[in-house]
């Protein structure tokens, strides 16, 4: 079935076309974990679909990150929705995990995530999880170890990104770089003279634009063919502008003490010291998010589907990620019609997208966008804010009450 669903989602081409064919391939890649964490920032998402206290929302649930870190704000329910089997898994562990354990194991199962004490907390899980996120944990990997053994052994450097971004080191360090020296760095002065000394120059050699300009290279980062599209044309310089742009503005945006995502990227774990942290890790948020792990509904579909299913004028808020970059005009149509019918009045939708614009003046039926409100001056204010730092757009769009 996820199979099923991710090529069902992905697919733009004819199947046996060049480009039907690469979508055929990106779509194997969701059959298992693709991202142990989330790269969306949650504290932009809270600010964007405030009040969240006793909302209803729907989101694509990814890795997680985004869904557990809702709760602090107290929603009164989270559908959270994904084709990956991997992905629903993972979340489940997560709700699990908040309700089960305590606060400093919880911390360190999923900060750390690379201690053989682990284990043993997986013990105390596993009879409360359902039973296919179990077997899901229990199952062996292509290492040959039960996949839970990766929470003791580096989480974060597995799944599809996990070993993207460790292909990404190896390249660096291949030209002899270190992009570890960067999280050393004391203020965003520093860490612009790391970023210019350690990453830039490898930026521009051949076999970074040989890598750049293969498909298969973006997949590792849940690039469809589709987004690739739009990245390509996203800067003049094409592709590695792109690369270079972002990376530059991961590395040198924002303070690396409250950057967990560039710690993610240059060091493949969080820090250490516990500086920067996703919220729902953060300890203070704890109890929030013990108390609302009960109210998460966690669902193998496809996120139109899934709306069908809800009640009209039902829902809140619309967690979309970047997902609207991989449809056609006549997928974001369906998927539009039934935002449209399930949003309550004074609704938010927020996704990301990898070019700056939003497609849907351009994609959507004018129509489908009556009684909508498009925060263009807003979403660019909170795009700033997103020290994910990955995508070129951030959107927001209310329901007018």
């Amino acid at each position: 079935m996820a199979r099923t669903l991710a090529r069902t989602a992905a697919q733009t081409a004819a199947a046996w076309s060049p480009r039907g064919l690469l979508e055929r391939l990106f779509a194997k890649a969701f059959d298992g974990l693709v991202y142990p964490q989330i790269w969306e920032d949650p504290v932009v998402d809270m600010e964007a679909l405030a009040p969240l206290e006793g909302a209803r929302i729907v989101a694509i649930a990814s890795g997680g990150c985004n869904v557990m870190s809702y709760l602090a704000a107290r929603p009164a329910r989270i559908l959270a929705v994904d084709l990956s089997p991997a992905h629903k898994a993972l979340l489940e562990l997560k709700l699990a995990a908040a309700r089960r354990l305590e606060q400093p194991d919880f911390l360190r199962f999923f900060a750390a995530a690379d201690t053989s004490a682990n284990l043993a907390l997986w013990e105390k899980l596993r009879p409360h999880l359902p039973s296919e996120a179990r077997a899901y944990w229990e199952s062996r990997g292509l290492s040959g170890r039960p996949r839970i053994a990766a929470f003791a052994r580096g989480f974060y450097r597995t799944g599809v990104l996990g070993r993207c971004i460790g292909a990404g080191h190896l390249l660096l360090r291949l030209h002899g770089r270190d992009p570890g020296r960067i999280l050393a760095a004391r203020d965003l002065d520093e860490q612009r003279a790391i970023f210019a000394r350690e990453i830039a120059p490898v930026l521009d050699s051949p076999l970074v634009r040989l890598a750049a300009a293969l498909p298969v290279t973006w997949f590792g980062l849940g690039i469809p063919p589709a987004q690739l599209d739009a990245l390509r044309t996203a800067l003049p310089g094409g592709i590695v502008a792109v690369l270079r742009e972002r990376l530059e503005r991961l590395a040198c945006g924002f303070p690396i003490a409250e950057n967990y995502f560039a710690w993610q990227a240059f060091a493949r774990r969080y820090d250490p010291a516990q500086r920067a942290l996703p919220p729902y890790l953060e300890p203070e948020r704890f109890a929030a998010v013990r108390e609302g792990a009960t109210r998460v509904e966690v669902r193998r579909a496809m996120l139109t589907e899934a709306l069908a299913r809800e009640d009209a004028a039902s829902l809140d808020a619309f967690v979309l990620l970047d997902a609207q970059d991989w449809m056609t005009p006549a997928q974001l149509a369906a998927l539009w019609i039934q935002i449209g019918r399930t949003a309550a009045p004074g609704a938010r939708v927020i996704f990301r997208t990898a070019a700056a614009r939003s497609p849907l003046e351009r994609d959507l039926p004018p129509a489908l966008l009556d009684g909508w409100v498009y925060e263009r001056e807003r979403s660019a204010a909170l795009f700033a804010r997103d020290r994910s730092a990955i995508y070129g757009g951030f959107h927001l769009y209310r329901r007018q009450a």
